[in-house]
């Protein structure tokens, strides 16, 4: 069995694209032979650097003709539905697109030839299928959960995610503002870490970041490894999220957080999340469960306080949220593409 995958920003190193490359792996583990469409083999390393994930049976080649000649094509779209052509196509929303015409003759004679559209969030989802008039399903993205292991853990606050403003905002200012306001009011002995990608589409905000920090105990690390990802979180306390953050979800859902598995990985290494109230934070954490949601600065200062100051309440969170975290494992993740695309 042959199967191809098309992705169109996998050089972002994103959420998404790890999305595309766990599928990839399960159609392997499901005995197909895997086509990757991409410019240059040379992605293959980016990668295994970004994500650790082995791509050795993963094939990359110039062109996959849109599955034409293939058992099974899956298709990450950029807003539009394009005319697959293999025996069994399945289109991917990782972005809540909205307002691109979605529901033209040209597309529903398109999605004649799609077998399912999978989304990446429940949040995704409903935007989706009111945009292209379609019943999609959830299979929620993949996460290492194994790899990510709890280490003595620091007085270490850390938030990752891309260096980017392209489409989603994640607001990494106002989470600096927020820790600067906590150490002048009194918070010693932190420290505050912005982790994430700087390939694409960074330019003075990173600068003006640097700028906000200076002078306080916050370090930037640009385009981290793999590992050097499962050291900050094995040592993390906590882990911050402003993704979303001053935006309307109604209006611009593509700017808010569409899933979150940084989040994810931070939890299964026994990091407790304080994260925006927004998007597909809100199938993550079950607010004062396992970690905390917070819509407003002050609640995030405030939150945050809470659980430095309270031991049993930190510590009754870190269980609950490394035993959440495997509701989004790679085993969960296999499951559901065997069970939902595979089997049918």
């Amino acid at each position: 069995m042959k199967a191809a995958i098309f992705n169109p920003y996998l050089d972002t190193l994103g959420g998404g694209e790890r999305y595309t490359l766990g599928f990839a792996n399960v159609l392997v583990n499901s005995g197909y032979d895997v086509d990757l469409e991409w410019g240059s083999p040379e992605i293959k390393e980016a990668l295994k650097r970004r994500f650790g994930m082995d791509l050795g049976r993963v094939n990359i080649v110039p062109d996959v003709k849109k599955g034409d000649g293939y058992d099974l094509c899956f298709w990450v779209s950029d807003g539009s539905i394009p005319l697959m052509h293999a025996r069994r196509n399945i289109l991917h929303f990782q972005v809540p697109f909205h307002g691109v015409n979605g529901k033209s003759l040209m597309n529903k004679m398109k999605l004649f030839r799609i077998n399912k559209i999978v989304c990446n969030s429940k949040f995704t989802k409903n935007v989706i299928d009111k945009e292209f008039g379609v019943e999609s399903i959830v299979i929620y993205p993949p996460v290492d959960t194994d790899s990510f292991k709890s280490k003595r853990k620091e007085n270490l606050i850390l938030y990752v995610g891309r260096f980017s403003k392209i489409l989603q905002s994640k607001s990494q200012d106002v989470l600096v503002s927020v820790f600067k306001r906590l150490y002048d009011t009194g918070l010693e002995n932190w420290k505050f870490i912005l982790a994430g990608g700087t390939e694409v589409g960074v330019s003075g905000q990173l600068n003006e970041l640097k700028s906000l920090a200076e002078g306080y105990p916050v370090e930037i690390i640009e385009s981290p490894d793999f590992n050097t990802l499962k050291s900050l979180y094995g040592k993390t306390k906590i882990f911050w999220s402003a993704s979303g953050f001053g935006q309307n979800e109604t209006e611009s859902p593509e700017k808010m957080e569409h899933f979150g598995i940084t989040a994810v990985e931070a939890m299964s290494a026994g990091a407790v999340p304080v994260i925006f109230n927004g998007g597909g934070h809100k199938e993550i954490v079950r607010d004062g469960v396992d970690g905390y949601l917070w819509s407003f600065e002050d609640e995030l200062a405030e939150k945050t306080l809470k659980l430095i100051r309270e031991e049993k309440r930190s510590h009754a969170f870190w269980v609950n949220a490394k035993k959440r975290s495997m509701d989004f494992s790679l085993d969960s993740f296999e499951k559901n593409v065997v069970s939902y695309i595979l089997q049918k």
